[in-house]
């Protein structure tokens, strides 16, 4: 019996040991897991879609010239967006431009059903318009109607901005601002130059551009001692000029395009009409008007509406306290001898072009939208620089009121660009050599 007692005590202390054990097992505590390693989240790239800007182009018609320059610095713009800027971006997309364009031949009616083809067919909403005023107005109501955007590189009339066209905007100088900037200047180096005499074509751009000039002289403090157009076709200027002389003016404003530009030159030497300035519309501006005249076109100047050399870019934007957009001029420069596939230079057509195209793209990202009408509305509230220079319009009109026209003047040969002192990489050569130390070889540099 006590054997059996000393066996079932034995039992029991091993069966206690058992229970511990498990007890303790089940109790020990578990490992905590290593928490897994989560991959840097992604962000989703934007998605690159391609936006056209649409535009009628003369590539063949009177306007060729003119409208292969424009095209040229309107691909210029876009191969900037796209290849150096980034592409435009709205949104979570980034659009890449392409210049979808037409040959209008130079022709209104053309030019109408290309505006129409490219709003409704092609379905682009942002419109470069073709060059010229004239055809400009032609496609105004057309771009109206279908509420399409259009920007005008080309069309200088103030007319076309009077008629109430909410979706029309100007990139170029209007022909009110032709002859303005040389008064301004005028009146800065020499306020005691007062008397104007004021001759020009017959012609509707001609009238725009010196009924603006008058008003615009006599708000000024300037006198207009002599105002008369002459026709268009004209050959002989002396009898005018005889007038004109009588009145004896400080300076003389007129012109109209080359061959009228040209012979008011050469008649104003014949008859030694000595002035301290003179400013002739479109003539001056074009090398082969030194070609043809020699040193009797030393210190003649010129409006125009951009030239190579001027000094648009970062540095005077952030002098202004105002963005640059879009390439530098040495940038433009490389980009359209690229594009244009010549050495030519580019002329103001090729540069309003391509400003016109960095308007819409500046305007395109403020406004984050591709509707034309927040666009326009984005379009009312920008100022910017690019190497055209300002671009800033009026609100009501869509008239371009930041461009200033720059002066230039032929000085010892080369053309100058004297005026605005922004844009100016000269000074004024100022007064002019008389024609007869002219004859003797005398140039207007400094």
């Amino acid at each position: 019996m006590r054997g059996k007692w000393n066996l079932l005590i034995v039992g029991l202390f091993v069966l206690s040991l058992l229970v511990t054990g498990c007890a303790q097992q089940e109790q020990k505590p578990e490992a905590t897991p290593t928490p897994e390693k989560k991959a840097p989240e992604e962000k989703p790239e934007k998605k690159v879609e391609t936006m056209y800007f649409g535009a009628p182009i003369s590539l063949t018609g009177k306007y060729s010239k003119e409208g292969q320059m424009s095209l040229w610095g309107m691909q210029v713009a876009a191969k900037w967006i796209n290849d150096v800027y980034g592409g435009l971006k709205v949104g979570d997309k980034v659009y890449k431009v392409e210049i979808k364009y037409y040959d209008d031949q130079s022709n209104k009616e053309v030019v109408q059903s290309m505006i129409e083809r490219l709003a409704v067919q092609d379905g682009v909403k942002f419109i470069l318009a073709p060059y010229s005023s004239g055809l400009t107005l032609a496609a105004a109501p057309i771009a109206e109607k279908y509420g399409v955007l259009m920007n005008s590189h080309g069309g200088a009339s103030d007319y076309i901005f009077e008629q109430g066209y909410y979706y029309v905007v100007q990139t170029l100088s209007p022909a009110s601002k032709y002859q303005t900037g040389f008064l301004d200047m005028i009146k800065k180096v020499d306020p005691n130059a007062k008397r104007v005499a004021m001759i020009y074509k017959d012609t509707e751009f001609s009238r725009a551009v010196f009924n603006a000039a008058r008003e615009y002289a006599e708000a000024n403090g300037f006198e207009v001692v002599f105002d008369k157009t002459y026709p268009k076709d004209v050959q002989d200027l002396s009898p005018i000029l005889n007038e004109l002389k009588a009145a004896n003016p400080d300076i003389i404003i007129g012109g109209g395009h080359f061959a009228d530009g040209q012979l008011l030159t050469q008649q104003l030497a014949e008859l030694k009409i000595n002035v301290k300035a003179i400013s002739i519309l479109v003539a001056p501006a074009l090398p082969k008007y030194y070609d043809a005249l020699g040193t009797k076109a030393e210190g003649i100047c010129a409006p125009a509406q951009w030239e190579v050399g001027v000094t648009y870019g970062p540095e005077a934007a952030k002098k202004l306290g105002m963005d640059y957009f879009g390439p530098t001029q040495d940038e433009f420069l490389v980009l359209f001898k690229e594009i244009s596939g010549s050495d030519e230079k580019p002329s103001y057509h090729a540069a309003e072009g391509a400003a016109a195209v960095l308007s819409y793209a500046y305007a395109i990202e403020k406004a984050q939208s591709l509707d034309p009408e927040k666009v326009r509305e984005a379009m009312n509230d920008i100022e910017f620089m690019t190497l055209y220079g300002v671009w800033k319009i009026d609100p009501e009109t869509g008239k371009q009121i930041g461009h200033e026209m720059v002066i230039i003047q032929w000085q010892g040969g080369t053309k100058k660009i004297i005026w605005p002192e922004a844009a100016a990489n000269a000074d004024p050569y100022y007064p002019i050599p008389t024609w007869e130390e002219k004859d003797q070889g005398k140039l207007a540099k400094h």
